[in-house]
């Protein structure tokens, strides 16, 4: 279906001011002058800016706060929508999803927030310095996981629906305004868009050779993770706004006889992550530290999720204290000799 966009918008408007839908809490990127883009409430004062690139925040930061009380646990009667997400954040989601909400364990809080949120998400028209999904076998639009995706077509947008909540929302803007039926010329459009991002992604990052398979990371020797760490400080900002890192602390905040408990954000980085009882910890070193975050996104989380736990949005080199850019150490490890068997490495 095709929406003009001035319609859109006036219907996105409508959800924020004058609940349209039934939504408590609309939110969409916006522009805070030279700081860059944000998810930000509709009513806030910013640029919308739906079709750039990836925001600065992560939309994890949406569906698992970076502190939250979770026991006891009142559900919120909050409907919100998400405009403007990217096929990064998506992408990151869904493995949330999968680690959050299983047949083995489900966060019920962060499931509070997914059922709650309806999510429109919207192809990357621009790219950052720091962007690289394609490294990463993405595309700078959403191919699953979202409700609605929009691509612009000259002046209207290409609506695609990806979910039940995606059809409610289609129904809900047919009421408001009138949608065409989609042309091949506006398919052929969108995709001459798609591959022009794709070509300008690939020649920013062309110079950076991931190589073979990422297990190799776990197999090069030690020695050659020092110098790639020298300028890490440890101060956890890449994890913290990572899209899927979950890593959590849960403190007893309880107060008499009332009993409370916190979770709150924790990080591999930090010198007293998983230390235990005694003062030991597994991970002294930061060299072992750094390692450990590599390892769990290139490696753990194929495992366990059979998904990369990078999805190339590159935020965590835009926070990186020490300029350090995951994908020249990603290159320089998968380039670096393997141990040979049975030799240990300090």
């Amino acid at each position: 279906m095709l929406i003009g966009k001035q319609d859109f918008h006036r219907c996105i408007e409508q959800c924020a001011e004058e609940g349209l839908g039934g939504f408590d809490q609309v939110i969409l990127p916006k522009k805070k002058g030279d700081e860059g883009l944000f998810f930000m409430n509709f009513s806030e004062e910013g640029s919308p800016a739906l079709t750039s690139f990836r925001t600065h925040d992560p939309l994890r930061a949406l569906f698992y706060f970076a502190r939250e009380e979770v026991y006891p646990f009142e559900e919120k009667p909050l409907r919100r929508l998400v405009v403007g997400a990217k096929a990064c954040d998506l992408r990151a989601l869904h493995l949330l999803d999968r680690a959050l909400i299983n047949e083995d364990f489900v966060d019920p809080v962060y499931e509070h927030w997914r059922e709650n949120t309806y999510i429109i998400s919207a192809d990357c028209e621009e790219i950052a310095e720091t962007c690289h999904c394609t490294l990463m076998d993405g595309k700078p639009y959403a191919e699953d996981h979202f409700d609605l995706n929009i691509a612009s077509y000259g002046d209207r947008y290409l609506l695609e629906e990806g979910s039940d909540k995606g059809h409610e929302l289609i129904n809900l803007f047919k009421k408001q305004t009138s949608l065409e039926e989609e042309s091949d010329a506006a398919h052929e459009r969108v995709t001459q868009n798609r591959n022009n991002i794709i070509k300008k992604l690939e020649q920013q990052n062309n110079k950076f050779d991931y190589g073979p398979g990422y297990e190799r990371l776990r197999r090069v020797a030690l020695d050659y993770w020092n110098e790639s760490q020298e300028d890490c400080v440890g101060c956890g900002a890449c994890t913290n706004i990572c899209p899927t890192c979950y890593c959590l602390i849960l403190n007893d905040e309880s107060v008499d006889n009332n009993f409370v408990k916190v979770r709150s954000t924790d990080s591999c980085q930090l010198h007293g992550y998983s230390i235990m009882a005694g003062g030991d910890t597994p991970r002294p070193k930061m060299r072992d530290r750094f390692r450990n975050r590599y390892l769990c996104k290139f490696d753990y989380m194929p495992g366990n999720f059979d998904e990369y736990g990078c999805v190339g949005c590159g935020r965590c080199i835009v926070a990186c204290p020490g300029e350090i850019d995951l994908r020249e150490v990603v290159s320089k490890i998968l380039a670096s000799p393997i141990k040979a068997a049975g030799v240990e490495h300090e």
